[in-house]
């Protein structure tokens, strides 16, 4: 069954979790695909491994064209490359603690031996937790907190999964990869929860002259609050600062977009639409307990700090 697993590199650290995401059906605002990607420069990881693509992507699809086939190309005949699916492996960390991070493409058949090579590398690898990632869309404000929904694999994970303010999924239909995964990780008794990110779209207008939909392909502001779960999730301690700065021009840029849309086309009353969304939307931003516990303790000694010192009592004075 893990044929398929091509490890070069056995990283040594006393925990480490790992962070999967994938080129997929559910990756809206590309917090499957792009977050991990993001994550993968920000932390310098290094390429440790892959699984192999043999028999997992079908070449062609009768009658769609290039749907599904990899991307060749050719200068005065010569083939300079060839893109096909990937699944690779990176790694980051320390003697302490370490994140693997999979970028890879969702399976198009053989989703069994697919997972379960999946599942292997992690054993190999030494896994204690898997994280998966993906993005829904929705119709939401975009200046708002993203609501995140998540499932687990273990039943005595439900109590953690409570106070990352998420929804815990009913979901039933088809099934994402991520889904897959979660199961068959209950299956073998490992690990596995999931953060699908709700991401704003707005169907507009089939008018020739504007956007049908408005949707976010990066959407940094879901990346943002995906990425402080897994963070406090995996005590990882990383620097959001950057993805803080990236959110606010996000924010900025439908701001002037829906400016553009309402002087183009006032008839559509996009303002008032989002202002009726936001008046129905419950913001639950997520705040663990260690950063409140530190945000009153810095409020405190600012206070103190900010207070006159009290008079001398020397009696010479």
């Amino acid at each position: 069954m893990t044929d398929a697993l091509d490890l070069w590199k056995q990283p040594r650290a006393k925990e480490i979790n790992m962070l999967v995401g994938w080129r997929q059906w559910a990756d809206a605002g590309s917090v499957s695909s792009g977050l991990p990607e993001y994550v993968v420069t920000l932390l310098g990881a290094e390429p440790i491994g892959t699984i192999k693509p043999d028999g997992f992507y079908l070449f062609q699809v009768p009658g769609t064209y290039d749907l599904v086939r990899p991307v060749v190309r050719f200068e005065e005949g010569f083939a300079k490359s060839l893109e096909s699916q990937r699944n690779d492996l990176f790694y980051a960390g320390d003697e302490q603690r370490g994140l693997v991070i999979l970028i890879g493409d969702e399976p198009h058949m053989d989703i069994e031996r697919y997972v379960a090579t999946l599942l292997s590398a992690a054993k190999k690898l030494g896994v204690k937790r898997i994280v998966g990632l993906g993005g829904v869309y929705a119709e939401m404000p975009y200046d708002k907190e993203r609501m995140v929904t998540s499932n687990y694999s273990l039943p005595e994970m439900k109590q953690e999964m409570n106070q990352m303010a998420v929804i815990l999924s009913d979901y039933q239909g088809g099934a994402s990869i991520g889904s897959y995964v979660c199961r068959r990780a209950f299956d073998q008794g490992m690990e596995y929860a999931s953060f699908y990110a709700f991401v704003p779209s707005y169907q507009l207008s089939s008018l020739a002259q504007i956007d049908s939909a408005i949707r976010l392909e990066n959407d940094y502001l879901a990346w943002l609050g995906v990425m402080r779960r897994v963070d406090f999730m995996l005590k990882l301690h990383l620097d959001l600062t950057d993805l803080e700065t990236r959110s606010k021009h996000l924010i900025e840029m439908m701001d002037a977009k829906v400016d553009e849309i309402e002087n183009e086309a006032p008839q559509l009353g996009l303002r008032e639409k989002l202002k009726e969304i936001a008046a129905d939307f419950k913001e639950t931003p997520f705040i663990p307990l260690d950063d409140v516990w530190e945000d009153e303790l810095r409020h405190l000694l600012d206070k103190f700090d900010d207070e006159e010192p009290p008079a001398s009592q020397n009696p010479e004075d």
